[in-house]
């Protein structure tokens, strides 16, 4: 039975107030790092500990960290990407509703390492509770010096501030996150430089996600190899799964990293009464689709790149055998082109173009060579995109048209849809 780490607070009544979050050690690896740790010494921890970002790249998280400037005349900041607009996630808002504090200590700790003072949560607006939580502990925080000037008597003073989104799923991008702090239109900037160079107000900028974070504070209290005990050793830590979708259990489990994909579905108490499983979206709707086949892969970066998926935010949807391939395609599809910010043509065109080919397929209207076409269509989006948002868009719909080719053949020849 694994014992959970990030979640060990969540079913606690008030697993929200300092209290509670001090009483189970909360608070005490902030202290140690002050104490006992120099802020390269905090880095060198969390590149040992090889914990990589659980926001969706998977990029080393220590490394990231070493990448800002020693020497800058120019502030540092921290940023966490709380946004989480993508379909299926949500896990950085469990936390932040139900143990803001972990996140506070992350932010903290995870500042004193990169030398930052500042740091900006940016949070989707529509979190409202999340947002009130997260105050509420960052006022608590500061009463008790765990905020502020010279907290618990050191020369380190840190202060955190929330920015409320406005419901755009490019926020997730970074770059695109950092335009929208600054108020300007969320579009991702074209790297280099990157953030940790030149990031918020052209300052050097470190941005992790929230469940990365919170991660940060264990890593110190535990150690490092503690951390790399558990999952593999090229992906390893506890991991957050939001499971939904067509399963008995939908809800957030945490796990090893690395469980495969079919134990993980069994904890969310398998298919329907009656259903089999059709296919898994593995990370969200840009991961692509595992077909039922493959549900033997492991739930870490690396499995799943092999597999031709990816971990992504870890927001996992069960599909059953009663749901149509085609309509999940378009809806998927449907949703990047409505979130596409606009900027590059391939992905503001192209998805365009994909979404009208597969309203038509759907709608029994489809026609030889549609499938063709939507295959040159997802060659023209990928790799060509500023970002990754047409990226996640083309390799979705080229696994759909991979794995479940006779069910789009069937709308055209048929001219319905056979699920109907």
């Amino acid at each position: 039975m694994f014992e959970p780490v990030l979640l060990k607070n969540i079913d606690a009544p008030d697993g929200h107030v300092l209290a509670t979050y001090e009483a189970g050690g909360g608070y005490q690896a902030l202290a140690k790092v002050l104490r006992e740790h120099t802020p390269d010494e905090v880095v060198e921890l969390v590149k040992q500990s090889n914990l990589r970002g659980r926001g969706g790249a998977g990029f080393p998280t220590g490394m990231k960290w070493g990448f800002v400037p020693k020497q800058s005349d120019k502030p540092k900041y921290l940023c966490c990407n709380a946004d989480e607009g993508e379909p299926g996630t949500f896990k950085d808002r469990i936390i932040m509703e139900r143990d803001p504090h972990q996140l506070v200590e992350g932010l903290a700790v995870s500042a004193y390492a990169i030398g930052a003072e500042t740091a900006y949560v940016y949070v989707r607006g529509e979190y409202v509770k999340a947002i009130r939580r997260l105050e509420q502990a960052i006022a608590e925080a500061r009463d008790k010096g765990y905020l502020g000037a010279g907290i618990l008597g050191s020369d380190f003073s840190f202060a955190i501030h929330i920015h409320c989104g406005a419901g755009a799923y490019i926020c997730g991008e970074e770059t695109a996150m950092l335009e929208s702090l600054e108020g300007k239109r969320a579009q991702p900037r074209l790297k280099p430089p990157f953030p940790a160079v030149a990031g918020l107000y052209a300052s050097p900028t470190v941005i992790n996600n929230v469940e990365t974070l919170a991660c940060v504070p264990h890593i110190v209290m535990r150690g490092p190899h503690w951390f790399r005990a558990i999952g593999p050793d090229k992906s390893p830590g506890p991991k957050l799964y939001c499971v939904s979708g067509q399963v008995r259990k939908p809800g957030l489990y945490e796990l090893p990293m690395g469980i495969p994909l079919r134990e993980l579905v069994e904890h969310a108490g398998g298919p329907l009464p009656g259903r089999r499983i059709k296919a898994v979206i593995p990370g969200g709707v840009s991961a692509p689709v595992i077909p039922k086949g493959g549900l033997d892969v492991g739930m870490d970066f690396d499995s799943l790149a092999a597999a031709g998926s990816m971990l992504g935010s870890a927001g996992v949807i069960v599909v059953d055998d009663s749901t149509c391939m085609v309509k999940v395609a378009a809806r998927i599809v449907e949703f990047f082109h409505h979130e596409s910010c606009g900027k590059c043509t391939p992905c503001r065109e192209g998805l365009n173009w994909a979404v009208k080919v597969l309203r038509r397929i759907e709608a029994g209207e489809g026609a030889p060579g549609d499938l063709e076409q939507l295959e040159k269509l997802c060659k023209g989006i990928f790799g060509n995109t500023f970002c990754a948002l047409g990226d996640g868009a083309a390799m979705g719909l080229r696994a759909a048209l991979a794995h479940f080719r006779d069910e789009f053949a069937a709308h055209i020849e048929e001219r319905r849809c056979p699920f109907h």
